[in-house]
């Protein structure tokens, strides 16, 4: 799934895509992810708009428009985004398309539509009401810790919980507790202040480097965080203890027995 470094990524490549571009006319071949109009009216309201910019937060891409209003992308399990010119380079799972007056095309694909795309009037209004948090590449120290105050819930829960830090998913956050040495089950009103600091900082490091060498999700590089230690059955390349398989917060969890310490 498209964390908050992959839809970084996205948001480059529809920068360089859409950015000043006018909407000549939109193609909707199916609308289930089109969450608060029909197919028709979206097409309606988007055509003859233009494309100012874009902002990210979390996993959230709000492409902005002349007239005030966003495009909301958020990409599910497996959006993407796909430019082209020749209708034979259309994707076999486009659901939607933006077709630009230069004559290129900006198609938008989800094979498992798990994708939510909406027409806002109010971004802010609309961040306000799913209470979305603070990008982890904002995060301040003081704020995160007052949001760890007397949480009785696990280290992996609080990370995955989007009104307290937007942009963290599963695979990262097993990532951020394996480089601090916890057990992601570990409850985090029992941690120490110290603990707590350092999970700040390797939320930033790890979103830092992330960012900065603009993954593509389907296509990690070997060495790509996890890759070197998530697999069941595993050993630690640090040679610390097993790759073990759990459930924490709901989700599928790997961690490392031996390495990363149960606090509770």
């Amino acid at each position: 799934m498209p964390e908050l470094p992959e839809v970084h990524n996205f948001k480059q490549y529809f920068d360089a895509a859409a950015t000043n571009q006018v909407i000549d006319r939109v193609t909707v071949h199916d609308d289930k992810i089109i969450r608060n109009m029909s197919g028709p009216v979206f097409a309606d309201v988007l055509t003859g708009r233009k494309i100012t910019g874009s902002i990210r937060r979390g996993k959230y891409l709000f492409a902005q428009l002349d007239n005030g209003h966003d495009l909301l992308l958020h990409f599910g399990m497996n959006g993407d985004l796909n430019l082209y010119q020749d209708e034979s380079d259309r994707g076999r799972f486009e659901r939607f398309a933006l077709h630009f007056t230069d004559g290129n095309t900006l198609g938008f694909e989800d094979s498992r539509k798990f994708a939510r795309i909406l027409y806002l009037e109010d971004r802010l209004d609309y961040i306000e009401q799913i209470k979305l948090g603070p990008d982890a590449l904002e995060l301040e120290e003081a704020y995160f810790l007052q949001q760890l105050e007397g949480r009785k819930t696990t280290l992996k829960g609080i990370l995955l919980n989007q009104s307290v830090v937007a942009g963290l998913g599963n695979l990262y956050v097993d990532e951020i507790c394996y480089r601090t040495r916890l057990h992601p089950a570990s409850r985090v009103n029992a941690m120490t202040l110290e603990q707590k600091k350092l999970i700040y900082r390797e939320i930033l490091a790890v979103m830092q480097y992330a960012t900065e060498n603009a993954p593509y999700y389907r296509d990690y590089p070997e060495n790509w965080f996890w890759h070197t230690w998530r697999h069941e059955g595993g050993q630690d390349p640090e040679g610390e203890g097993e790759v073990k398989i759990t459930k924490v917060a709901g989700r599928t969890t790997y961690y490392i027995e031996g390495r990363q310490k149960l606090v509770e």
